[in-house]
């Protein structure tokens, strides 16, 4: 499995170590462009591709998307995808992990907080406004799922309770497994990095059917009205489309340039343009939601809580199943790592599409960015202090010491 250098992996783990900072100060850069310049923040909103008069896709979102996409596909070798049969067993408990269990405990996780426990803390009778979905005209006044057709800034929108729109934020997250961070997640926790790795490329290549799929079920379920052809749109322009464009481009700088120059070179040149469109993108979703931290900042609190539950549940899941089927310690630490990790890029995508930049879905994807580091980070200290649970293949290296 070829592997980034030493180096390229310390500059990624030190860049990514204060995500949680960066994502602060952006949610307080975005606070404070939505309140100093409004007009600012909604003339960046109105850059969109229109269908039936309505904002379909925003153009300045879709090119950070694309831009925290890319440098994720980019790094995934289809070779080795090719011979991840050699390893069933860590890959089928990942994907049985992903795809069977952690959407499913997540909707019920969030639905017994968000919906029960929290929902009269978030507001038992509180609204937030929606995008209609892609190509709907209905009527004003007519009600779908949980929501009503209503006229907001001279459009057209559907008002929503606003736990049900956390619980589509969480729904979103729930579906959307593994993210570039898993890498570092681990390497932190000194596991099978070419395992890793080939999960990455795994997780994506499902998403382009599963994702869909459950996500229309599950939000279906939690009575959020959201056509298959908006998922559909969804998947195949921040999944597909960077996935392709990594894949070509792969191929043709490594033909070009070499093996070693693409590792070594672009994909450490490469290694904070995800993390930088991200935080660009908070900026944005917050110069809209941002009166939601200043009016009511215990909101994220009650988002955080189910899913800092979920991710250790899912967690200590993965990581029991590969105590019980023998497993090494060097496929058990990221088999659990890539269960417990979100593909946040993905489901902030989703649902500033489906939802908007205002909704609070997608303050809800947030929120998984911002317990995604202190989170993972605990989970990769018990990973390392429960090693003796587990045989050990000899895959660690001098270089895996902290």
């Amino acid at each position: 499995m070829p592997m980034h250098s030493k180096k390229a992996e310390r500059n990624l783990r030190v860049f990514e170590k204060y995500l949680t900072v960066w994502v602060i100060i952006c949610i307080l850069a975005g606070i404070g462009l939505g309140n100093g310049a409004p007009g600012v923040a909604r003339y960046l909103d109105g850059l969109a591709i229109y269908v039936n008069e309505a904002p379909v896709v925003s153009i300045p979102i879709a090119v950070c998307l694309f831009f925290m996409m890319y440098p994720i596909m980019v790094k995934i070798d289809f070779a080795e995808v090719m011979k991840a049969g050699k390893s069933v067993k860590p890959v089928g408990l990942t994907l049985f992990a992903n795809w069977a269990i952690k959407p499913f405990t997540m909707y019920g996780i969030a639905l017994f907080f968000l919906g029960v426990l929290f929902k009269d803390f978030i507001g038992a009778h509180a609204y937030d406004f929606v995008k209609l979905p892609l190509g709907a005209d209905w009527d004003v006044g007519s009600r779908h799922g949980a929501g009503i057709v209503v006229l907001h800034h001279s459009g057209k929108m559907l008002l929503v309770p606003l736990w049900r729109s956390y619980l589509a934020g969480c729904i979103l997250l729930g579906i959307a497994p593994c993210t570039a961070m898993v890498l570092v997640w681990g390497y932190l926790a000194q596991g099978n990095d070419g395992h890793t790795l080939v999960m990455v490329a795994i997780n994506s290549l499902s998403m382009l059917i599963l994702y869909g799929l459950l996500g229309g079920f599950l939000l279906g379920i939690g009575r959020i009205p959201v056509p298959w052809e908006a998922l559909v749109l969804s998947i195949t322009m921040y999944v597909a489309l960077p996935l392709v464009a990594g894949y070509l481009s792969r191929q043709w700088l490594i033909n070009l340039k070499g093996k070693v120059w693409f590792e070594e070179r672009f994909l450490r040149f490469l290694t904070p343009v995800s993390i930088v469109a991200l935080l660009v993108t908070l900026i944005l979703l917050f110069s809209f939601k941002g009166e939601i931290i200043l009016t009511k900042p215990v909101t994220i609190l009650w988002i955080a809580i189910p899913l800092f539950i979920q991710t250790n549940l899912i967690f200590w899941i993965t990581y029991g199943f590969a105590m019980v089927i023998k497993f090494s310690y060097e496929d058990a630490a990221p088999s659990a790592m890539i269960g417990a990790s979100n593909h946040f890029e993905v489901a902030i995508a989703t649902s500033t599409m489906l939802f908007g930049l205002a909704s609070g879905s997608s303050l809800a994807t947030v929120v998984g960015v911002l317990i995604e580091v202190p989170t993972m980070l605990f989970l990769v200290y018990l990973c390392k202090k429960t090693r003796n649970w587990f045989p050990s293949d000899g895959l660690q290296t001098k270089e895996h010491v902290m």
